[in-house]
């Protein structure tokens, strides 16, 4: 009988779940930087390959569009309730938060104008959820007799205003923008930054 010497070499180890979180994790960095430059219409197999994966992987992940999407945003929006939920911290607070991340990113920018200017438009259900957390956020904040209080859509309406004058192409002119345009509302605006950096 013969004897086959046997290899020392071993077969990679099947990375399995931890793969699948990497890419997973490198599709939603991703689709945040495409996102945030050019909006939630950008291609889908650009942000595959901003990710290093094919379009099948994200598919895996993804199955549409819209799950992308409510990914990306997902954090955005946690920011603004967390920033509101904060003991301290006022509406003024908040909308410093919301136009850091209206000047951050023109996808968040994309809901809050679609679904505040939604008058016979068609918005996608997942832009119309995150937005009506936005306004549950800041409602709680809204202080009686406040001029965003008079109707009951002013608050929203503002925001798609605000929403739709941030432009621009650098993120200190969007700023900029948002602020006059929040100014030019009467309306009051703490520092513009992240949540994270406020204690910071």
């Amino acid at each position: 009988m013969t004897q086959h010497p046997v290899r020392d070499e071993r077969r990679p180890a099947n990375e399995g779940r931890r793969a699948a979180a990497r890419n997973r994790a490198a599709l939603v960095a991703a689709a945040r930087e495409i996102y945030a430059e050019d909006g939630l219409d950008a291609p889908l197999s650009a942000v595959a390959r901003r990710a290093g994966v094919g379009q099948g992987v994200l598919y895996r992940h993804f199955p549409d569009r819209a799950a992308i999407a409510t990914a990306v945003l997902e954090e955005n929006v946690r920011q603004i309730e967390q920033a509101a939920a904060s003991h301290g911290t006022d509406l003024a607070g908040t909308l410093g938060v919301l136009t850091w991340h209206q000047a951050e990113s023109a996808a968040f920018v994309g809901i809050l104008h679609a679904v505040g200017a939604a008058a016979g438009s068609v918005v996608p259900p997942y832009a119309a959820a995150l937005s009506v957390r936005v306004e549950r956020a800041l409602r709680a904040l809204l202080p009686q007799g406040h001029r965003l209080a008079a109707e009951e859509d002013d608050l929203m309406i503002a925001v798609a205003m605000v929403s739709g004058a941030v432009t621009g192409p650098t993120r200190e002119q969007r700023t900029r923008r948002a602020l006059a345009a929040w100014r030019l509302l009467g309306v009051e605006v703490g520092p513009v930054r992240p949540f994270e950096d406020r204690d910071g």
